[in-house]
């Protein structure tokens, strides 16, 4: 509970740091100089000679950003006599001689955090050295603490860690001074921080080949010093036709000298890439009939990483990522991890328990644990989540005490089912946070990796997992809508930071509801609520507002706002458009619209705008990111991805000639058309529900033609009533109420056109008879159903805990988050509730939906369990489904919802007071929807009503 207390009382600290943190632009009395621009000095930069190669590299960095941000180019040197006026000394404690001389002599006193794993420490200090007016001292626990504190200062004086992976400019000043008495320290709190590249074909490896001939050392340099920026120290390399070691040798070299451990991916075992193996392997790939071979080929990995920084991974998968072609053999496994063992005892120059090793628990191979397998307590257990996001397990209390500790693997990319996704961010911040938060309160704090696909786009996200692993007790649940804003501000130099970081927020929220690769015309409903429209109206005005600000920004910012920003909100909408377009094309043909063959034009249209897109983005800096962003994505019948973008099948409607006129008449929330059904029925008008109906006249031909319409009760009021139309003219219609009594009332619209008779559209109104009258706030039952956003709840906490609003999260934007101590369970009467004030106009048995993100019960022994209240009385306890029952899991992970439903009791119409009480940690409740009678299909659900 303590972490969680934390959590809470640090608002937001760890965020992308601005250049004004520490580093000012205006000197003042007592500041260290690192450049001036009038006086044409720097701060020397002083390394010690025998500094390991990945500080010097960090400090040379160092010396080229501020070349980059002031023109000017500071000597760096190792020669103490060189040292005069201000100078940056760089060092890692017990190994730079300066460094350990001024901690010797009391100059500045080494603070605990610096004294941790990766930390480091930061200070101004005045005449350190004879001749030297003042030092800025960068100086670390360990080699890695000396190279962030290093590229904390990049940061701060304007180069974004993504300077050359998004094109961010640097931002350009004549002088940088470090504020006077700064005395910065810190470390990490995850241990090993990191990211896989994965599912890299064709995108990333065929920007690869062409801009750097393979996956190489010139291109992993790129990849290894992004890290660092980003303060991250751990890397699964890029595998699916590639062998990091064995491509370029001088790949497992670097990585040691700029100080990034590596490892290899949860099915590689012992440092040897799957390729190596079709390339050296000899026999099959199977430890039961060929233990020598392969035994032998682990030797190799074992031993050109004996003096490297790595983490070996454990255990055995089949080929290609597959499962083992021996099945559920614990035995057999036992024995690999023992024979593994037994090589690094062997090979290493150090006890066992200090070779990092971890045994990576994903897919089946969580199921070998869960049968009884054990592997040493040393051993890092790697639990995952289930590919799109759901933690699947996490340590229980008993494990928490194992030495090796524990971690997670997580995915912003996947290929697989239900449904492959790897063409673009759809990863919304607030469900990172969530997640990854249960994480860190249950102990699996040793190593966070995620699967990034070909790493670009996923900038953002990467961005927040990685500075979450930094400090989790330093985000909450708004920290991703804070994150958001203040990355976007280091990105673009303060420009348009609020719409950007709306823009952002847009476009992430829009694809966490589905997928790209997931939607289909069918999705989002053209029937009922306005759905695809008031999706369609969102994404139109962000795509507008990204052509706007693309238009204004500084020019040497449009490449990587292009990256960053407007191209996923452009390709989002391209996705959404193209299946909106799609779904109306069908039903358009379906009532026999001339707007047919137009509304197929539309889609033709996205298609080519989705291609367009990829073409900008392959031109930006003369061709720098070509074949990026080529990932398949449209197409998509089953899990995998179609070889190309497939143009959607579409109908087109031949019109006679020469024209003739042929009305048509369809209503809203139905299928059904005049002549081809006699009558049509409006959706009933409600007290409280939508203000207006629609129906539509439409051509069947291409003849224009004049109609009108005349309605059968004063009470039905029409928009408009006559016009001359040549394609579609919807109308709108509404109701005088204070023409009604209350009861039920029925009245009809008559449209004529061409054709005998008209259309006759029936209309019918519910003016209840109430007792009691909704009170602001309320949750008001309109048009036969109660929705109720989560995050509008009132929260009623306990001793034993409360809700979290998750900013950035869910389908609206936000989502309530069990905030109970790890491992709790309760009875509905200790548990903190999130309470509904609801208004019913009508009785009955009615089914209740509860709208849950689909988290997976990681906690065998609590589960996620919920329970529900009405005005106080227990009416159920609803459970998540187990793990087990792959039709809910896979339906959850293509809704990004799991739905629990049971039948709420209702006796009296009036005011209610509906509950929602967190049994155990792990639930995030979306949205609530009761089903008074008249609940409409819909993929999201229908709009919120409450009483002004």
């Amino acid at each position: 509970m303590l972490k969680r207390v934390v959590c809470i009382l640090l608002v937001c600290l760890c965020v992308p740091a601005l250049a004004s943190d520490y580093v000012t632009h205006q000197y003042a009395s007592g500041d260290f100089v690192v450049a001036d621009g009038t006086a044409k000095q720097t701060a020397t930069i002083w390394v010690d000679s025998t500094a390991n190669p990945g500080i010097r590299m960090a400090a040379e960095s160092l010396q080229q950003d501020i070349l980059r941000v002031t023109g000017l180019k500071p000597q760096l040197t190792s020669n103490k006599d060189d040292l005069s006026g201000h100078v940056i000394i760089v060092g890692e404690r017990g190994q730079a001689a300066l460094v350990d001389k001024l901690i010797s002599s009391n100059q500045f006193t080494v603070q605990p955090k610096a004294r941790q794993w990766e930390g480091y420490q930061l200070d101004t200090i005045a005449s350190p050295l004879p001749g030297v007016e003042q030092a800025w001292v960068i100086s670390g626990n360990d080699r890695r603490g000396v190279i962030f504190g290093i590229y904390d200062l990049s940061e701060k004086i304007g180069v974004s860690p993504w300077y050359w992976w998004a094109d961010v400019p640097v931002i350009t000043h004549d002088k940088l001074y470090i504020k006077a008495d700064t005395h910065i320290s810190d470390a990490p709190k995850v241990k090993y921080r990191g990211i896989f590249l994965n599912d890299e074909a064709p995108a990333l490896t065929g920007m690869v080949h062409e801009q750097f001939g393979g996956y190489n050392a010139k291109f992993y340099k790129h990849v290894f010093e992004l890290l660092l920026r980003l303060k991250s120290n751990f890397l699964w390399p890029a595998m699916w036709n590639n062998a990091f070691a064995d491509d370029d040798p001088q790949n497992m070299y670097l990585a040691n000298a700029m100080g990034i451990v590596m490892s290899t991916s949860h099915h590689e075992p012992m440092m040897r890439a799957d390729k190596e193996w079709n390339r050296y392997g000899s026999g099959p790939w199977e430890y039961s009939t060929n233990p020598d071979k392969l035994y032998d080929f682990w030797v190799e990995g074992a031993k050109r990483y004996k003096d490297k920084d790595g983490i070996f991974t454990l255990g055995m998968r089949g080929q290609a990522d597959t499962p083992m072609s021996e099945g559920e053999n614990i035995g057999l496994l036992e024995k690999i991890v023992h024979d593994q063992r037994e090589i690094l005892a062997d090979v290493m120059d150090k006890p066992l328990s200090e070779v990092p090793q971890v045994w990576a628990l994903y897919k089946e191979v969580q199921g070998f644990y869960e049968r009884g397998m054990r592997v040493p307590d040393d051993v890092t257990l790697l639990w995952s989540d289930d590919n799109a996001g759901n933690i699947r397990r996490l340590p229980t209390e008993a494990e928490r005490g194992r030495s090796g500790g524990a971690g997670v693997y997580y995915h912003f990319d996947y290929v697989g089912g239900p449904r492959s996704y790897r063409w673009i961010n759809t990863v919304p911040l607030g469900k990172v946070w969530e997640q990854m938060n249960l994480a860190w309160e249950y102990g699996a704090d040793k190593i966070w990796i995620t699967n990034v696909g070909d790493l670009k786009p996923m900038e953002l996200p990467i961005s927040f997992f990685l500075a979450q692993a930094w400090d989790p007790e330093a985000f909450n649940a708004q920290s991703a809508k804070r994150f958001t804003r203040e990355w976007a501000a280091s990105q673009f130099n303060g420009q348009f930071t609020n719409d950007i970081a709306e823009l952002l927020t847009v476009y992430t929220l829009q694809n966490g509801r589905r997928k790209p690769e997931a939607l289909s015309p069918e999705t989002y409903s053209v029937l009922n609520y306005n759905e695809a429209d008031r999706i369609s109206e969102t994404l139109a005005e962000a795509a507008d507002k990204a052509n706007s600000i693309y238009e204004r920004i500084d020019s040497d910012y449009q490449d990587a706002f292009f990256q960053l920003v407007a191209h996923p909100v452009w390709a989002t909408q391209a996705m959404f458009e193209l299946n909106r377009a799609q779904a109306l094309n069908a039903l358009y043909a379906e009532q026999d619209r001339a707007s047919t063959s137009a509304k197929a034009a539309t889609v033709n249209a996205w298609f080519e705008r989705d291609a367009e897109l990829t073409k900008m983005y392959h031109s930006i800096k003369g061709g720098k990111w070509n074949r990026m962003m080529s990932q398949p994505h449209i197409g998509y019948v089953y899990w995998n991805n179609p070889p190309a973008n497939i143009p959607p099948v579409v109908q087109t409607k031949a019109l006679a000639q020469p024209a003739v006129a042929d009305m048509g008449v369809s209503v809203e929330g139905s299928r059904a058309y005049w002549p081809a059904t006699g009558g049509l029925l409006l959706p009933e008008f409600t007290l409280y529900g939508e203000a207006t109906r629609n129906f539509t006249v439409y051509n069947r031909q291409g003849k224009a033609f004049k109609w009108s319409a005349t309605a059968s009760q004063p009470w039905i009021v029409l928009e408009k009533n006559s016009g001359e139309l040549l394609t579609d003219t919807p109308v709108a219609v509404s109701i005088d109420w204070s023409q009604l009594e209350v009861g039920h009332h029925e009245g009809t619209i008559n449209v004529k056109g061409t054709g005998w008779g008209g259309a006759n559209i029936k209309v019918t109104a519910h003016k209840p008879e109430l007792t009691a009258m909704p009170v602001s706030g309320d949750f008001i039952e309109a048009d036969g159903y109660v929705a109720m956003n989560s995050s509008e709840a009132k929260v009623k906490s306990t001793p034993n805990g409360s809700w979290h609003k998750v900013a950035v999260h869910g389908r609206t934007g936000e989502a309530m988050s069990a905030a109970l101590p790890p491992y709790s369970s309760l009875k509905p009467q200790q548990a903190p509730a999130l309470e509904f004030p609801v208004f019913l106009t009508s009785t009955g048995e009615f089914p209740l939906t509860l709208q849950l993100s689909p988290s997976l019960p990681f906690d065998e022994a609590t589960g996620i369990k919920v329970a529900v209240t009405l005005d106080g009385e227990h009416v159920a306890t609803l459970a998540l489904p187990s793990q087990k029952d792959k039709q809910a899991w896979a339906q959850g992970v293509m809704d990004n919802v799991k739905e629990l439903s049971t039948t709420l009791p209702v006796t009296k119409a009036g005011r209610h007071r509906l509950a929602v009480k967190a049994l155990t940690p792990g639930a995030v409740l979306q949205r609530v929807i009761i089903d008074t009678g008249n609940l409409k299909p819909s993929y999201i659900g229908p709009p919120q009503r409450r009483a002004p």
